[in-house]
């Protein structure tokens, strides 16, 4: 699994004008599953991104998790997370997760999230195309693998 976390004061996800997920102060964390993602990769993933010393504490120092802070996330399904462009002009997706396997996969993270955390999470709508709105607060961007290829 790929994920782009990201600290915001505010993040929501709009499908046909709609709004399908919405959080105050947390993370928005956009998710891509590989071809070979499964159970341990859920865990992985789910352990560090709530556990994610990056917000700051009463010294202004990055020393706090979500679950330190009480934040909310937002999980958002984003494929291209795995998209190769080292060589041509086009993405290679070789390594993304198959639609429905991807699915089953995203949905297991969630459900593993929501009973394992005592957090609000929203998430946007797999295979939908969205629009994702945020206040990026820092700005503090982070990108984890739980393959740890990078």
């Amino acid at each position: 699994m790929r994920a782009v976390v990201q600290r915001v004061k505010s993040s929501k996800v709009t499908v046909d004008s709609k709004i399908v997920g919405q959080i105050s102060k947390g993370l928005l964390v956009l998710i891509g599953v590989g071809k070979n993602d499964g159970l341990e990769d859920i865990k992985w993933m789910s352990e560090k991104i709530v556990n994610l010393r990056i917000f700051e504490d009463e010294n202004g120092k990055m020393n706090l998790s979500l679950l330190d802070t009480k934040g909310e996330l937002l999980l958002v399904s984003q494929f291209t997370l795995f998209g190769d462009c080292r060589r041509g002009r086009r993405p290679s997706f070789t390594e993304a997760a198959e639609p429905s396997f991807a699915r089953e996969i995203f949905e297991k993270f969630v459900e593993y999230i929501k009973h394992a955390y005592p957090i609000k999470v929203e998430t946007g709508v797999f295979q939908e195309h969205m629009e994702v709105e945020l206040v990026n607060d820092g700005p503090v961007t982070l990108l984890l693998d739980s393959k740890k290829t990078f």
